[in-house]
């Protein structure tokens, strides 16, 4: 497979919504990024529901997609990404042993209250991300749900890390104008700067 043949799919893909030129990208990279994403989770099902992610927001996404320089960058990347954050997220499951047996559970150990707040925080976050000029909201999502690195976004969209890092700052400000709104007591809405750098990490 060539890297042409790559480029003609994407195109097709994002020009007329190519469902046969998607269903050739996807078997020819499935099986590759599959066993890519095993090397982290080591689990088969969860490796095959990762990838499976990975190309149903490449299709939702489709109509950005001739923005992108390197599709197999983009996608090998985003297939990391997603892993660890899989890891991240199952971080918080404990194995309990239970009381008087030899049998265990899983706790869960995240603060329910907590949670909440922060959800109602990210629902805000996303309505102020969808008004975003197109440029700065299709970076913003790269670092924001993918996990992209500033060169990494830089490679994928074929411009400059310079430009990458002001258009993040500029969703930033809005960002912190929106959330403002909220009128929530500050020991219940950390600071932007603290809730931006444990979000994205292509920031830190």
């Amino acid at each position: 497979m060539s890297m042409g043949e790559i480029s003609e799919w994407q195109m097709q893909i994002a020009r007329y919504d190519d469902e046969q030129a998607f269903s050739r990208l996807f078997r020819h990279q499935y099986e590759r990024l599959l066993q890519f994403c095993i090397r982290y989770v080591h689990v088969r099902e969860v490796a095959e529901e990762i990838v499976s992610d990975v190309f149903v927001k490449l299709w939702n996404r489709r109509s950005e997609l001739e923005k992108v320089s390197n599709l197999q960058v983009y996608l090998f990347v985003a297939v990391k990404n997603h892993s660890l954050n899989y890891l991240e997220q199952y971080s918080h499951l404990r194995i309990v042993p239970l009381s008087g047996s030899d049998t265990a559970d899983l706790c869960n150990s995240v603060d329910l209250e907590r949670d909440l707040e922060w959800k109602e925080m990210r629902f805000k976050m996303d309505q102020i991300v969808a008004a975003l000029p197109a440029q700065c909201r299709r970076i913003f999502q790269l670092i924001k749900e993918d996990g992209f690195k500033y060169k990494e976004v830089a490679e994928i969209l074929g411009i400059s890390p310079r430009t990458v890092e002001t258009q993040l700052f500029r969703a930033m400000r809005r960002l912190n104008e929106g959330l403002g709104a909220l009128g929530k007591p500050k020991n219940v809405l950390p600071p932007l700067l603290i809730l931006l750098a444990l979000s994205f990490p292509g920031i830190c």
